[in-house]
Order: structure tokens, then C-alpha cells, then sequence
């Protein structure tokens, strides 16, 4: 269930995740007691808005089911039950029931394009100091905003996404007759794809060495080796059924991460990794 509100966590039986002044409540619903329990936390938003004497937007909450065999339940606020809902945007990323984020991909890729087809339209210079800072600015945000969460596994939506990067780079003037890999590196850019890489390779640091470390204990698991030339850290490979899973962050990155050479991943900063991790990543994909 998602909406507006500004609840406390007290006696809350589910999952509640607040962000400004969005609330999702969040619960597994395979018995009747994990349906009960949702209807009791809804209840208790009930009771606690007549208490301070605030009101709801109902129109504004919605269910969204998700997973194989959900029953789909029926939930009321109040008197009022809640309208469910195939998809919901959540802090502006687009969530179908069957965490498919194909359209979420169409949407950025058709924001970025119109922003291009603007700068096409209102500039007659186009020199890289001037396409490739209004490309950085203004159009590879929609293509990376919350990419950690929906960058998807389909080729098709892969592609979709790195065409906007090359239509853009396309249009620097002089680079037109070149490849886009040769584009890219002519500016010192990575193709979105290694750019998501290196997104998830910096974050899983954070978590193993860096500034989230604490809040990353439990998140991955560590392979130990006596190997001393090869990657020192390495972390255990988990096996799962289902192929959406292998998507999942602390999943997929543990590939790229086993295979990153030792002096990366003993990098003594995360600047410092950066710096190391720039030099190796075209060895990874």
C-alpha cells in the first residue's frame, strides 16, 4: 500500500519504508495471518489520523500485488476500501506486479530524447564543451536516476537505453564519421552499460570496505582463499531457481567483483578505488 502519510513505526506489525512524506507498507501475504496483519497495521493508520485529527488521501493509496499465486486480498482504510493497481511510480520509477521494468526503460529513454530533440532544436554549436556537459546534466539523469533498482536484464531494454547515449555522442561535430565505441573513448566516456558496473562495483566497496560497512554486514558472503596473487576478498556465489533473482544487486555483482584484480580491491580509499577501478573495468566487459 503506498500514499501520503507521516506515521510512526510504533506497533506496526509489516514493513513500513517512509521517504519525505511517501509510506509504503509492506508485508508477505501466503497465509490469512499475513493478510490480518496488513489489515491490522491499516487500521492502525486509521486510528492513529482520527488521533491527530488528520485525514487521508484514500485516492491517493493503492495495492499493489505482487508475486506467483497472490490471492489478492482486499483491504479497506477505514470505510473505504483501496483500489489496487498493476503499477505504481515509486520516487519516480515505474513498479509493474511482476517487477518488469520494461516500461520503466521505455519512459527514460523517451524523457531523454526529448530533452536531445530540444538541445538539437534551440543550439547551432555543437562542439564537445558544449553537447557533452548539457548531455551530462540534463539527459543521462533520467537514464541513471534509481538505475541500481530498475536497470533491467533484456538486451532489448539494454540497447533502448544506450541508443539515447548514441544518438547524443552522435551529435558532437567531428566525431560523426567514427564508431561509437571510438566516440566514446575520444571524450573519456564509458557506454552506459559499464557505467551501471561501476555503479554497483563502488556501491558493493561501500558496503565490504568502505562508509556502509556496518549497514552492509549479512549482505554478502565471503569466499576465503590462501591464493596470494588473485583477488584476496573474494565472495561466495549464490545459486537460485529463478532467473529474476540472479538480477538482483547483491547477487550480480558478485561476478564482476571476484574477477577484479587484487590491487583493486585493497584499495586503501574509495578514491582511491575509483582511480583503480576506472583502469580495469575495460578488462571486464
Amino acid at each position: 500500500m503506498t500514499g501520503t502519510v507521516w506515521i510512526t513505526n510504533n506497533g506496526i506489525e509489516c514493513t513500513l519504508s517512509k521517504f519525505a512524506d511517501d509510506t509504503k507498507l509492506c508485508g508477505v501475504v501466503d497465509t490469512l495471518e499475513g493478510m490480518d496483519a496488513i489489515q491490522r497495521d491499516l487500521d492502525r493508520f486509521e486510528r492513529w489520523a482520527h488521533v491527530n485529527l488528520l485525514k487521508f488521501n484514500k485516492a491517493k493509496c493503492k495495492v499493489l500485488h505482487m508475486g506467483q499465486g497472490n490471492l489478492k486480498h482486499n483491504y479497506r482504510l477505514g470505510r473505504e476500501w483501496i483500489e489496487s493497481s498493476p503499477e505504481e511510480k515509486d520516487l519516480r520509477v515505474l513498479v509493474d506486479k511482476k517487477l518488469n521494468m520494461s516500461r520503466q526503460c521505455v519512459l527514460a529513454a523517451q524523457k531523454a530524447n526529448h530533452i536531445l530533440g530540444c538541445i538539437k532544436r534551440s543550439l547551432t554549436c555543437r562542439s564537445r564543451e558544449v553537447i557533452l556537459p548539457l548531455y551530462s546534466a540534463l539527459m543521462r539523469p533520467h537514464l541513471e536516476h534509481c538505475i541500481q533498482l530498475w536497470g533491467s536484464q533484456y538486451k532489448r531494454d539494454i540497447e533502448l537505453l544506450e541508443r539515447v547515449q548514441r544518438r547524443a555522442t552522435k551529435l558532437i561535430r567531428g566525431l560523426e564519421h567514427l564508431s561509437y565505441e571510438d566516440r566514446l573513448r575520444e571524450m573519456g566516456l564509458f557506454g552506459l552499460e559499464k557505467r551501471r558496473l561501476r555503479g554497483d562495483l563502488i556501491a558493493a566497496f561501500q558496503y565490504l570496505k568502505g562508509a556502509y560497512k556496518k549497514a552492509g554486514e549479512g549482505l554478502f558472503t565471503r569466499a576465503y582463499s590462501d591464493r596470494t596473487r588473485a583477488n584476496s576478498f573474494k565472495l561466495k556465489e549464490g545459486r537460485f531457481r529463478l532467473d529474476i533473482r540472479k538480477e538482483f544487486f547483491t547477487v550480480r555483482v558478485v561476478r564482476h567483483w571476484n574477477r577484479l584484480p587484487r590491487e583493486v580491491v585493497d584499495a586503501p580509499s574509495l578514491e582511491v578505488f575509483k582511480a583503480r577501478l576506472d583502469g580495469a573495468l575495460g578488462n571486464l566487459v
